[in-house]
């Protein structure tokens, strides 16, 4: 009974078509709306040869071919042609085809009538010499249309280039299989630097959105959002690679191997960068790792925490009578050690200072900007999850800093100047 029904189970699974490449054939077309413009359209850019009679024709059917009868169809015009595309929606012109074709050799194809068609047309990719074609079997060319773009999307540029550099090789009796598939995995498979911003998936790039929904393979860390996960969908590959300051769930030098695995498996692979990717972010060393390796990388620009986390509080780095100048640092440096050599710069306090990852440094910065003998009542503010639903803006004085930091999460940036009391004005304008 079992390997009765596994027989069903195969028969059931054959295909009812069989796709097959067609050259030096002419085919007639019926009909000369935009119906017979579309498979026009198709046949010309395939170099087939074909003739159109219509009562009217499209101005553009006019441009593609030159063989054309204005006039209504009869079964006397298909003569000795052996293929011939319905594309008038007329019964009355199916029904003579029909009738002709029980006497006569005739592959025929009437559009939108799957059930009369001897082939149908197939959603074609344009990257000659490599076509891809993809059949619904009549069932959906939407379907077809879909996959088809998708499979267009997944072919570089260059396609063209590399093919005719093969056949050259061929022409020589020159086969290299694996360095050929070496060469395609390197040509089709992307790695992308994504800088996925503050967190809020509206402030993302237009191009950071699409390749986040479009790639195989998404690796990501604790800074970027839930929100941002959401996008991915749910058949993409996510692995996270959390890193945290001062411990790494993976090291960087494993983050650069896995994602290195990944594209030679001709997957395109997205590390998502909280920020912009280049800005304290060690986007440049996996750019620099990746270049090494001959894998083609694209760093995708971000809104950084840096410049925007400040505009989210209302806080202007720079602004006429506050400040005229602004430095952005990173407290935390390689091997878990702090940088405090900006410090001195708060002296200036016409000149804004944004600090990130800053906010378990605060007992070091506090101590020692009293040894500089920095002016405690220096303006300051905390800006925890810039952009996000639980953002919150602690404003203070350097004097009171520590104190006040121990109710602000990260992530989250520190702002030094003048401009806090911008911000502190702007609060009492609005009450």
């Amino acid at each position: 009974m079992t390997s009765i029904k596994n027989r069903m189970n195969i028969e059931m699974k054959k295909r009812e078509t069989l796709p097959i490449l067609l050259k030096e054939q002419h085919i007639l077309l019926i009909g000369g709306g935009n119906v017979a413009l579309q498979k026009a359209e198709v046949l010309s850019e395939n170099n087939i040869s074909f003739s159109v009679i219509s009562k009217e024709i499209h101005p553009k059917i006019k441009i593609l071919c030159s063989d054309i009868q204005i006039k209504n169809f009869k079964t006397k015009d298909i003569q000795n042609t052996l293929i011939v595309i319905d594309a008038t929606g007329n019964e009355k012109v199916t029904q003579k085809l029909l009738k002709y074709k029980r006497k006569h050799p005739l592959i025929l194809n009437v559009v939108d009538q799957p059930k009369v068609c001897d082939f149908y047309f197939m959603a074609l990719t344009k990257n000659a010499p490599l076509q891809i074609a993809v059949s619904s079997s009549g069932a959906s060319p939407t379907v077809a249309k879909y996959f088809r773009d998708k499979c267009q999307a997944l072919m570089p540029d260059n396609m063209e280039t590399f093919l005719e550099a093969l056949q050259a090789q061929r022409n020589k009796g020159i086969i290299e299989i694996e360095k050929t598939l070496e060469e395609i995995e390197k040509m089709t498979a992307k790695a992308y630097l994504v800088g996925c911003g503050l967190g809020d998936p509206e402030l993302l790039t237009l191009k950071a959105y699409n390749i986040i929904k479009e790639v195989d393979v998404v690796l990501y860390d604790h800074l970027i959002s839930d929100e941002i996960m959401a996008i991915v969908p749910k058949h993409t590959k996510k692995v996270f690679v959390g890193k945290e300051k001062g411990f790494h769930t993976k090291p960087q030098e494993e983050i650069n191997r896995l994602i290195r695995k990944y594209i030679k498996k001709g997957y395109s692979v997205a590390r998502l960068k909280s920020g912009d990717p280049f800005i304290f972010g060690r986007g440049a060393e996996e750019l620099f790792y990746l270049s090494k390796k001959g894998i083609n990388t694209e760093v995708i620009p971000g809104i950084s925490s840096a410049v925007s986390g400040p505009l989210m509080a209302n806080i202007p780095i720079t602004a006429r009578d506050y400040s005229n100048a602004f430095t952005v640092v990173t407290a935390h440096l390689k091997g878990n050690s702090i940088n405090l050599d900006w410090i001195p710069m708060l002296k200036n306090r016409d000149h804004t200072v944004i600090v990130l990852m800053g906010l378990t440094r605060i007992k070091e910065i506090v101590q020692q900007a009293k040894s500089l003998n920095i002016e405690m009542d220096t303006p300051c503010a905390i800006v925890s999850n810039a952009s996000r639903k639980n953002q919150t803006v602690l404003t203070t004085t350097l004097e009171n800093l520590e104190e006040v930091s121990l109710g602000a999460s990260r992530p989250s940036i520190l702002v030094f100047g003048d401009v806090i009391h911008y911000t502190n004005r702007l609060k009492e304008s609005q009450k």
